[in-house]
């Protein structure tokens, strides 16, 4: 793992001094990330997996135009509760352009997000539905959808540096949600590159679990609201609705 922000932005060639620098506001930072990371074409197998789910849709989704580059982070750039996920759905966020959106999992968090009032709506259908995040960000480990949702760790690897970018932009950030293990995980790997103060105690993940940092950070962690889990039943709207109902408490501390 790269120790430095500057390490890896040189390596991934994504102009760290372009992208932040004092007098940038958050938004303008944000914009001219997310402009490289939909660029991005470093990963061929990804490439190669989203374009062809954007050439051979399911047959509900024919005839409708594929967003089938990365997603950028999508909320409010001065947001204090950021959530990072695993990746876009093939025929979700790869079809929408928008991080959780056009699947079931957006369907379950952002009606989750509303009701704990991070967010103006309970739906996310399209990138124009009016959709705005209050005091919260979304973003994802990898920005592409992989094959099975599973990313290879070169991968994650590569889609890292963009992830350390929007930790440094968005530095009013003051509770993580980890939606599912691997952006859990994520998160905590993006801390230690960044050289950001160690946890208070040694992080374990389980629904619900708060892992304090001793710069006052919280990350919470969280099933991921797949279909494997709610379909289950391993993850309930009332287990959902509870680490934002917690997220909401902490910010609310400070």
């Amino acid at each position: 793992m790269r120790s430095s922000l500057h390490t890896c932005a040189a390596r991934l060639d994504i102009g760290w001094s372009g992208i932040i620098a004092g007098a940038l506001e958050a938004k303008d930072a944000l914009d001219r990330l997310n402009g490289r990371i939909v660029r991005c074409r470093r990963c061929p197998r990804l490439v190669r997996h989203r374009e062809a789910a954007a050439a051979d849709p399911p047959r509900r989704y024919r005839g409708q135009p594929y967003w089938a580059r990365p997603l950028p982070g999508f909320g409010d750039p001065r947001a204090r509760l950021l959530l990072v996920g695993l990746a876009p759905a093939a025929h979700g966020g790869n079809r929408t352009g928008r991080i959780f959106t056009g699947d079931r999992s957006g369907d379950w968090l952002f009606r989750a997000l509303w009701e704990a009032g991070f967010a103006n709506q309970p739906t996310s259908e399209h990138r124009d539905d009016g959709l705005a995040l209050r005091d919260a960000y979304i973003t994802a480990t990898i920005r592409c959808a992989p094959p099975a949702n599973k990313p290879a760790p070169d991968e994650v690897e590569r889609c890292e540096p963009y992830l350390l970018a929007e930790l440094r932009v968005l530095s009013r950030v003051r509770v993580v949600v980890g939606l599912g293990r691997i952006g859990w995980q994520a998160y905590l790997r993006a801390r230690r590159a960044l050289a950001l103060p160690a946890p208070v105690a040694t992080p374990v993940f389980g629904h619900g679990t708060v892992t304090r940092f001793t710069d006052g950070t919280a990350l919470i962690a969280s099933y991921h609201p797949s279909q494997q889990n709610t379909f289950t039943g391993k993850l309930t709207r009332e287990m959902l609705r509870s680490v934002f109902e917690t997220a909401r408490k902490l910010i609310d501390e400070r």
